[in-house]
């Protein structure tokens, strides 16, 4: 398998020349790097040429590296039901930066690139319609960001009083505590309140 997927990237290679910044076969996966602006031209080559055939376009989704200049990637999950593969095709992007929209080669992207924006913040430059999909209109931040707080800014709830829903600011009923995550079956290099009577 993987000495299939290899010949697979020599012969993306071969054909793309400059389109393509590297690829490597990992774990059975053959994965693709593009730059941003190239997408377009590689994503239609692995749809169009014969011995590619990646006609399925199975997701897209956004990975966030905060502490990277180009902080997200963006990965293309392609199928070819003809020659029975995948492949992973990875675009970085820095914030703020426009990635191609992927919807005039594969209408299904639209749904995945509305969910990278709304998710992550990725921009695609001539998407029909970028807008929030799975979150609320005003919803402040993007959700999957590594520096999202795991509370969120607002909570939703149903007010029986006012018939409607309303957002308010998050309040932590409890203060934070702080888990060791030891295995409870080695036992804890402290002493909890209240075990000191168990030693006696």
């Amino acid at each position: 398998m993987d000495e299939t997927l290899t010949e697979l990237g020599d012969y993306i290679e071969a054909k793309l020349l400059d389109e393509v910044s590297s690829w490597s076969v990992t774990y059975g996966e053959l994965t693709v790097v593009v730059p941003a602006e190239r997408i377009v031209k590689v994503l239609r080559f692995l749809r169009d040429d014969a011995r590619c055939g990646f006609i399925a376009l199975v997701d897209i989704c956004g990975v966030d590296w905060p502490a990277r200049e180009k902080r997200f990637d963006v990965v293309y999950h392609l199928l070819s039901p003809r020659q029975n593969q995948r492949i992973r095709v990875k675009v970085a992007a820095a914030e703020g930066e426009l990635v191609p929209s992927a919807t005039a080669i594969y209408p299904g992207a639209d749904w995945f690139e509305r969910e990278a924006y709304d998710m992550y913040g990725i921009l695609f430059s001539g998407h029909p319609d970028l807008r929030r999909l799975l979150t609320d209109y005003g919803f402040d931040g993007h959700p999957l960001r590594k520096d999202f707080p795991l509370t969120g800014y607002v909570e939703v709830r149903y007010d029986d009083e006012r018939k409607r829903v309303v957002y308010e600011p998050v309040q932590l009923n409890q203060e934070f505590r702080n888990f060791d995550f030891l295995s409870p079956w080695e036992g804890t290099d402290y002493v909890l309140s209240g075990d000191e009577k168990a030693s006696n």
